[in-house]
């Protein structure tokens, strides 16, 4: 039997050895260690957003879980992407919802499909999660119709569960999706979303990062989630350049996302965010092949107004990666070397997060 002493000088070994093995990258992040966040859970490996994706994803060691919310026609906050769940689940081969398919404008863009906020979550719970990438992901089809759609409050209690397990925090990167389209329809997805952490015992506690694209709701939240979580952040998403902020579009001022990527966007995001979640394009922006151009400064704008830079996603399928990264097997072959490769070269220039479907790739690239 090991003396205290022994064991004490083996864990001391391992910890030197986990420090000598982590990647040392050129540019510093402002996080000790860059956090590993699971993508709607570990979706190159499970159907997203299920229970079976989130376990996958806290088993290969993701620090945040992604669990994108959407209301049902009754109120309850879901884990979706979208809400129109015409790609993700069977929906469709149900003939008693045939008629709900209809077209509906989300933030400017007409959508054909059915929709969340046209179900209770009593019928939602008799549909299964499907593989929303079958072509390229075509693994993950052996698991369709395996698992049901979960609600948000689901989601805490199982990552609650998991965190408790393998005792270790478990943090929660939740995204509040299409706020102002919601409103519009008579929710209030962000009311819903404070009753619910302030109604489980591990969201007052545990890392909270809340996502969104649009600026009022962050706003809003400001101060209001911190209330009940103090180490929780706001993050503002980010999506190209030239895209309109969707809480802006039809305003007499509508603004696009580049103008919140200049230096003074930056300092007046930082009155109520803490982190900005820029696309990985908009930090090393691709020509028309997809081959890799010179790096933007965007990471370093973001640090000088105080903010961390979270980016999505990184992939590890050939059709994702740059050109540059790209072997010969095919567009849906995993490539992990070019994947590790990709994020390694982002972390290089700073970055202080990452969105990934595929996290044990992930702690790889940071030598974990």
């Amino acid at each position: 039997m090991l003396t205290r002493r022994q064991a004490m000088t083996g864990t001391l070994m391992s910890m030197a050895a986990l420090t000598t093995a982590r990647q040392a990258f050129a540019n510093p992040s402002l996080a000790p260690v860059p956090s590993v966040m699971a993508h709607r859970g570990a979706s190159a490996l499970r159907p997203e957003h299920t229970l079976a994706a989130y376990a996958r994803a806290i088993a290969d060691g993701a620090d945040y879980i992604e669990p994108d919310l959407v209301p049902t026609r009754d109120g309850v906050l879901i884990a979706r992407h979208e809400s129109n769940i015409a790609g993700t689940s069977d929906v469709a081969e149900h003939p008693e919802f045939a008629s709900r398919r209809r077209t509906m404008t989300i933030d400017g863009k007409a959508e054909t499909g059915w929709f969340t906020t046209d179900f209770t979550l009593a019928e939602l719970k008799t549909l299964r999660a499907r593989e929303r990438l079958p072509t390229l992901r075509a693994h993950n089809t052996r698991y369709d119709g395996h698992f049901d759609i979960p609600t948000f409050e689901e989601v805490i209690d199982f990552v609650a569960a998991e965190a408790a397990t393998r005792g270790r925090m478990i943090g929660l990167i939740p995204e509040i999706k299409n706020s102002t389209h919601f409103h519009q329809l008579g929710h209030t997805p962000e009311e819903t979303f404070l009753h619910v952490i302030a109604a489980h015992d591990y969201t007052r506690y545990c890392p909270l990062e809340v996502q969104s694209f649009e600026t009022a709701n962050l706003r809003m939240l400001h101060g209001r989630v911190q209330a009940i979580n103090p180490q929780a952040r706001l993050m503002f998403l980010m999506g190209g350049r030239t895209e309109t902020v969707p809480d802006t579009l039809g305003t007499a001022r509508p603004a696009t996302f580049g103008d919140f990527m200049t230096p003074d966007g930056l300092r007046g995001v930082r009155a109520y965010a803490d982190v900005i979640g820029p696309s990985n394009d908009d930090i090393i922006p691709r020509d028309a092949s997809g081959a890799w151009l010179a790096p933007t400064s965007l990471i370093d704008d973001a640090h000088a107004a105080g903010l961390l830079v979270h980016s999505y996603t990184f992939r590890p399928e050939n059709h994702f990666l740059p050109a540059q990264l790209r072997n010969g097997e095919g567009d849906s072959a995993r490539n992990v070397p070019g994947a590790i490769a990709e994020i390694r070269r982002h972390l290089d220039l700073g970055l202080d997060g990452f969105f990934t479907d595929d996290p044990a790739i992930g702690r790889m690239a940071l030598g974990l």
